[in-house]
């Protein structure tokens, strides 16, 4: 079982994040995840910008959660962001978006990618934690939230 704290770690969660388009959150994500685990930053802006094209990332509710699959990407890693200023991202309930969580997995965890996909989305939905993570006043902060908010089977 894997939580969302085994996605994340304290560098990969970036408050405040002034971002003007789609294109430059990618980008910036795509830059933490890559010092992360090894994948030059443009091949993680590809995969995630593709599965973009298939339908928004943005679920409602000011969250979106971008994802792809990385080949030989060991395990599932994340990256969340709080953004400085909410983002016109084409969501399915057309509000910006402040709020970011990418997920990238291994090419060959498809079942593990669904999952993570589903605990990823149920934390997102919790009100109570949005509000906090939006109000949280440093990164350490954000990630002690997310730490705790006790997703199972996020991956």
């Amino acid at each position: 079982m894997t939580t969302i704290e085994n996605l994340l770690s304290p560098g990969s969660v970036v408050i405040d994040l002034n971002i003007r388009s789609k294109k430059q959150l990618f980008m910036a994500l795509a830059e933490i995840a890559a010092d992360r685990i090894g994948v030059p930053a443009a091949d993680i802006v590809a995969v995630v910008s593709q599965r973009e094209r298939l339908g928004s990332t943005g679920f409602g509710g000011g969250v979106a959660i971008p994802h792809g699959k990385i080949e030989g990407l060991p395990r599932a890693v994340g990256v969340f962001a709080r953004l400085a200023e909410p983002l016109d991202y084409d969501s399915i309930d057309q509000l910006p978006v402040s709020i970011v969580m990418l997920l990238l997995s291994p090419a060959d965890a498809g079942m593990e990618h669904l999952k993570a996909l589903a605990g990823i989305s149920r934390v997102m939905r919790d009100a109570s934690l949005m509000n906090k993570l939006r109000g949280a006043g440093s990164a350490d902060a954000v990630y002690a939230l997310l730490a705790s908010a006790g997703v199972r089977d996020a991956a």
